[in-house]
């Protein structure tokens, strides 16, 4: 007996996006569930064309978002999905054979396929494989405003068979503006959670370490310029994000 799928998403002004996101899942959706925290462009719009389970709210961070999506799905089993994100054909007939199958685990990873720039990087942190198939009856999203995991029975296995092509920014501004964006979640999430930044001197020596580890360990040098800047931006990442933490440190201890 096929297993049933739930597909849910989060989206705010995502409307030169999301239908790319929807049209990759229709075929094998059984039915599509959108969480839209107050878009003021077209994407409720466009997503109505796709399916009547919208749902407008207010935005507490990502893994609430998620969970209030996941509680709303019906379906044995739930694909979440990223409003810039898209399901390549290769994948939903992986996902479609496996879902007419018994499924042996209760959580899948699917494998991005990074397109950066325009262009897909096929190294640096591009191997990364997020847990995005599961069973619904048995696993939630933490309440991490950023960052948010799926906890689930048992371990995650990768499928594959196809990738989750993943279109990370639309371009250079954006891609400074989620940067400096996640930077500011980060360093919150990491100051409420208690940690410790441990100065300015161990934030750039994290941001080094970073840099030579996508750029050299994980193979960026052989994306070209794209490995190059995407290595530089996320080193510069790391070190925005622990001098964050390290200057809320400050405007607190002086309280």
């Amino acid at each position: 007996m096929r297993q049933t799928l739930s597909v849910i998403v989060i989206t705010k002004n995502e409307e030169d996006r999301i239908a790319r996101c929807l049209k990759s899942i229709e075929k094998i959706a059984d039915e599509i569930i959108v969480f839209d925290s107050g878009s003021t462009d077209k994407t409720v719009d466009i997503v109505r064309q796709f399916t009547d389970k919208v749902f407008i709210t207010d935005w507490q961070g990502f893994g609430i978002q998620k969970q209030r999506a996941l509680e709303k799905a019906t379906c044995n089993w739930v694909l979440s999905l990223d409003a810039d994100e898209e399901v390549d054909e290769q994948l939903a007939s992986t996902i479609s054979a496996l879902l007419k199958s018994e499924p042996k685990h209760s959580a899948y990873k699917l494998r991005w396929r990074n397109i950066f720039l325009g262009k897909v990087t096929r190294f640096g942190r591009t191997g990364r494989a997020p847990t995005r198939l599961f069973k619904r009856e048995t696993s939630h999203f933490t309440k991490d405003i950023v960052h948010e995991k799926v906890v689930h029975q048992g371990d995650a296995i990768c499928l594959k068979g196809g990738y989750l092509k993943h279109y990370s920014v639309r371009d250079f501004e954006h891609l400074l503006y989620k940067n400096r964006d996640y930077t500011c979640l980060m360093a919150t999430k990491k100051f409420k959670a208690g940690k410790k930044s441990h100065g300015i001197p161990l934030a750039l020596l994290r941001s080094m370490l970073t840099f030579i580890q996508i750029y050299i360990f994980r193979l960026g040098i052989l994306d070209g310029s794209r490995g190059l800047l995407f290595a530089v931006l996320f080193a510069q990442y790391q070190f925005n994000k622990y001098a964050g933490l390290w200057a809320l440190e400050q405007s607190n201890s002086s309280k």
